[in-house]
């Protein structure tokens, strides 16, 4: 008889063999793990990320022709923050400590930044803000969490904001700034005023501050005060970085948020050259962030140096000549409009700029007090009617267009169109010639000049016809000049000037002595140095040079670039028709009857040049005080150069609004006298 297994051993056998197929299964399984896929698990548990950040370095300095700085880096104590994967908690633990060791500033906190820090110093309360009806919409998913945020937010009320301390709002200045900061890249915590025993303090206790560090930080410094100072422009701060405006751009270029850039006019123009090449660093992290190396990727280099064209004592002495001269033209009557004047001196052969002066009276808010400011932008950011400087381009027009050749003459005697008030120079000057009429400022000469340019017949108290199109053959003409467009200088914002819209003919005899277009100081510059230099348009240059960083045993860097003179245009006239406009120039600064003899005639250096005088209608700041009808006023402006026969510098001089009334101040005249002799006698000083 066979005996029947028990079905209870049956059981437990068909569970051993089911517990010995799941085992071989495990075993199977982890020989898959380790022998197959083990070193690929090992390089995922062993991961490392590399991020690479760019440390800033200090900006390239700016001299003078004759290298003298004028502006450079001072070195300052600076306390930085590096964010190395830190969570807000140890931000906020780290801002504490840091804020018992220092004193910030706190000035900069916004009220939103104040509820934050305030949720977090008080997260019960801020938790109570909400309602038991909202906290159901929660649940619900009828509110979400950034909608709970932004209901706490509207609810801290200012009585709440107050309980924050003086401390607490100490470490919310740190706090905030330790956010700022990008991933490993050191972010200024403090570099105003950084005391000697809060450095001391701070590089005492590093060990206990994650991610601060103490170290020199550098601040643009400026040499000379006011001088120059709105054409070279600004730096951004740390706090500032990249403008908002041109984010995109900057972080393509591989700038960091935080980087310090030139906000305007040099600083800006020459960002390229002037920022330097920054040290890129490597930081490596293992995959939950934390840092385990940092490694030198390439070291940077200081920011290249500009090499100016512009003479700083000589800008230094014609400052000082603007300064005085306008403000004893205040004490003349009828200046109550008077608050600014210009002074261009000009390579006329190179386009170098040597100076380029102006100074502006403004009210100080606080005092009340008139103080005087550096407006050196304004010899190319402001226009302005310039009066009967412009002459010398009539006659050259006048010549170009065949409508008159040297030595042809016209009787002095004023012009009447019918309908309009009688148009003369300023008295009965004769009959002229085109030399005569430069030397002695003929407004009538320029008038026949332009109706033949427009083929237009006059007759005494008649209508004047002339052909629309000479509007365009004289601005043309004026335009290769340089007068009415901008002049090519290497600065951002140059302004060309107002052309006027009206074609009627008495604005063309207007045009002819500079009553009706508007030009920059600049622009005059440019144009007496085409006069000046045999008919030559050069492009105004700011820099003349870019070198390379100086090293240790040098006092200056290799030439990295050098600029060469730049024609933009020749004014295309016959050398016996220029030759006739400089014998005018020269004339009216030398010979008795010129306009300008009574301040130049015992010049040592043989000048040649031209004055204006400007009828015109304010347009200053003002203008909202007079209504729609803007009172009447005489823009002054002389246009020169020297030696006549060599010439080596060319000068523009404006001073707009410079009186009403008829006692005239000769601001002009005076000021470009003492501006050339500045010019002559530093030469000779320096040749000594």
């Amino acid at each position: 008889m066979t005996k029947k297994k028990s079905p209870v051993m049956l059981r437990i056998n068909i569970l051993f063999f089911l517990v010995f197929i799941l085992f071989s299964l495990l075993i199977l399984r982890l020989g898959i793990v380790q022998i197959v896929h083990g070193e690929d698990y090992k390089r995922e548990l062993n991961r490392k990320d590399d991020y690479t950040v760019n440390n800033p370095v200090p900006r390239g300095r700016m001299l003078d022709r004759n290298l003298q700085i004028i502006v450079d880096n001072e070195a300052k104590k600076a306390i930085t923050y590096t964010n190395e994967g830190h969570s807000q908690k140890e931000k906020l633990e780290i801002a504490r400590k840091l804020a018992k060791l220092i004193d910030k500033k706190t000035d900069r906190i916004r009220e939103r930044d104040k509820k934050d820090f305030w949720m977090i110093k008080y997260p019960e309360q801020a938790d109570k803000l909400i309602t038991t009806e909202e906290r159901n919409q929660i649940k619900q998913k009828k509110l979400s969490s950034d909608q709970i945020y932004k209901l706490k937010l509207a609810r801290i009320t200012q009585e709440r904001l107050n309980e924050l301390t003086d401390e607490d709002l100490e470490v919310l200045a740190i706090f905030r700034l330790l956010n700022i900061g990008n991933k490993f890249s050191p972010q200024i915590v403090k570099n105003n005023d950084v005391s000697s025993e809060e450095f001391a303090l701070v590089s005492e206790n590093l060990e206990s501050l994650p991610g601060i560090n103490t170290t020199i930080d550098w601040e643009r410094s400026y040499q000379f005060d006011q001088t120059l100072k709105s054409v070279l422009g600004a730096v951004s701060s740390s706090e500032e970085g990249l403008p908002a405006d041109h984010l995109d751009d900057f972080l393509s270029r591989g700038y960091s948020r935080n980087d310090r850039v030139g906000k305007s006019y040099l600083e800006s123009q020459y960002e390229d050259v002037l920022h330097g090449r920054e040290q890129k660093v490597t930081h490596i992290t293992d995959k939950k962030g934390h840092l385990l190396d940092t490694r030198v990727k390439t070291s940077g280099d200081r920011g290249k140096d500009l090499i100016l064209a512009i003479d700083i004592e000589l800008q230094k002495k014609i400052d000082s000549i603007i300064q005085e001269e306008l403000w004893a033209a205040k004490n003349h009557p009828g200046t109550n409009l008077l608050d600014r004047a210009y002074v261009v001196l000009m390579n006329p052969f190179s386009g170098e700029i040597l100076s380029m002066s102006g100074k502006r009276l403004v009210q100080n808010k606080d005092t009340g007090k008139t103080e005087m400011i550096d407006d050196a932008l304004g010899n190319i950011t402001t226009t302005y009617s310039v009066g009967s400087v412009v002459k010398g381009a009539t006659v050259l027009t006048g010549f170009k267009t065949g409508v008159i050749k040297p030595n042809t003459y016209f009787d002095d005697k004023g012009i009447k169109i019918k309908a309009t008030p009688l148009k003369a120079s300023y008295s009965y000057l004769g009959v002229l010639n085109e030399v005569d009429a430069l030397k002695k400022s003929s407004n009538v000469y320029m008038f026949h000049t332009a109706i033949r340019i427009g083929q237009g017949h006059y007759q005494y108290n008649e209508p004047l016809n002339l052909n629309p199109d000479a509007f365009t053959i004289i601005r043309n003409s004026f335009a290769s000049f340089g007068l009415g467009v901008r002049t090519g200088i290497d600065l951002p914002n140059e302004q060309s000037g107002y052309k006027g819209g009206s074609k009627l003919p008495g604005y063309a005899l207007d045009l002819v002595i500079g009553q009706y277009d508007t030009y920059s100081t600049m622009q005059l510059a440019q144009y007496v140095s085409a006069i000046a230099n045999g008919g030559y348009r050069m492009q105004p240059r700011i820099v003349r040079e870019v070198l390379e960083p100086l090293n240790s045993s040098e006092k200056i860097g290799a030439v990295y670039n050098e600029f060469e003179p730049v024609v933009l245009n020749t004014i295309d006239v016959k050398k016996e028709w220029l030759g006739r406009v400089q014998l005018g120039f020269k004339k009216a600064l030398t010979e008795h009857g010129g306009t300008g003899v009574n301040f130049f005639r015992n010049a040592p250096y043989s000048p040649a040049g031209k004055t204006g005088t400007a009828q015109a209608f304010y347009d200053g700041p003002l203008r909202n005080n007079y209504g729609k009808v803007p009172p009447e006023v005489l823009n002054l402006s002389l246009v020169a150069y020297a030696p006549f026969h060599q010439p080596e510098v060319a000068m523009a001089v404006m001073v707009p609004w410079a009186y009403q009334g008829k006692e005239d101040h000769k601001a002009n005249l005076k000021i470009g006298r003492r501006a050339m002799d500045a010019y002559f006698e530093l030469k000779k000083h320096r040749n000594k």
